[in-house]
């Protein structure tokens, strides 16, 4: 049975999202382990909670990447993106704070956009400024990274120096998602899965709530974007509708679409190569936004 068939059938009470849990942490574990080495300190801080996440031979110093996890506001964890987030450290050779965002459906909207800010603001507490910070998410962990960005924009708080995006899901209500699938049938769940997932997440709040479906005002002032996707999933459309409101809004975006991949391939190695080759135009991603950040007039002329 495919993971595709066994999230489907998953029933969305209390066992049935366990039973997911425990199979995501399992695919991750296995397909992308924890680098040896790999040191990890808990955070338990007021709001914000995780993991800094530090490969081997990576010390602790100004520049911190924030990650923030997916799997439909739901499932996963710091722990299940350990092995992620000590690859990534490895490539950038930065710490990693994993975000602990509290979870649906025991945590409704906004509980996971308010811990992804409080996040962000311990990092500014701990002393790194914002021009020390890139901010790296996954699938739902994106649309929390889109949130994070505009808020910061709103309330006039310093933005990071860029933003990652893997697979990123921004259409809450999984419209072009679901007509993907429909083509093409996802191997990881189906679109309707998908949607009851963020419904334990949303609840009664408003489809059209600026907080869910998010746009990116003319002109608002945000960090370079990178946004990587499988060309074949599901959520492309929605990589593709990211990237064309950036381009509206003249905030800098670089699209990758990978043919014959599956949805966050980075996080699994193991099953999928060109996860490592992904990830090494992460790292370069992340060196161009802190070398702007360091020199913003010569990159200006």
């Amino acid at each position: 049975m495919s993971i595709r068939q066994v999230n489907n059938v998953l029933p969305d009470n209390k066992a049935g999202i366990g039973v997911g849990r425990a199979l995501i942490a399992a695919v991750m574990a296995v397909g992308g382990p924890v680098l040896p080495g790999t040191r990890v300190t808990r955070i338990r801080s007021g709001a914000a909670r995780g993991e800094l996440v530090r490969a081997a031979g990576v010390a602790s110093g100004p520049r911190v990447m924030y990650y923030i996890h997916g799997s439909g506001y739901v499932v996963c964890s710091a722990r299940t993106h350990r092995g992620l987030a000590s690859r990534l450290s490895k490539v950038t050779g930065l710490p990693v704070f994993v975000l602990e965002y509290r979870l649906a459906p025991e945590h409704r909207f906004p509980a996971a956009a308010d811990d992804v800010a409080a996040g962000y603001q311990w990092l500014l507490d701990q002393g790194h400024q914002a021009g020390d910070i890139v901010v790296g998410g996954d699938s739902a962990g994106c649309h929390l990274t889109l949130d994070l960005l505009l808020q910061n924009y709103r309330a006039g708080t310093a933005q990071p120096v860029g933003a990652f995006m893997f697979s990123p899901l921004m259409d809450l209500s999984l419209t072009m998602a679901e007509r993907l699938d429909r083509q093409r049938p996802d191997p990881m769940a189906a679109a309707v899965t998908g949607r009851k997932l963020i419904g334990l997440y949303t609840e009664a709040e408003p489809a059209h709530s600026p907080r869910l479906k998010l746009s990116i005002p003319p002109n608002a002032v945000l960090p370079p974007l990178f946004i990587q996707a499988s060309a074949e999933e599901m959520l492309s459309d929605d990589a593709r509708h990211l990237a064309q409101m950036a381009a509206a809004a003249a905030t800098p975006c670089l699209l990758q679409l990978w043919p014959g991949r599956i949805h966050v391939f980075q996080a699994l190695p193991l099953l999928i190569p060109e996860a490592a080759s992904a990830l090494r135009h992460v790292a370069n991603f992340v060196a161009d936004a802190f070398s702007a950040a360091d020199f913003p007039a010569a990159e200006a002329s």
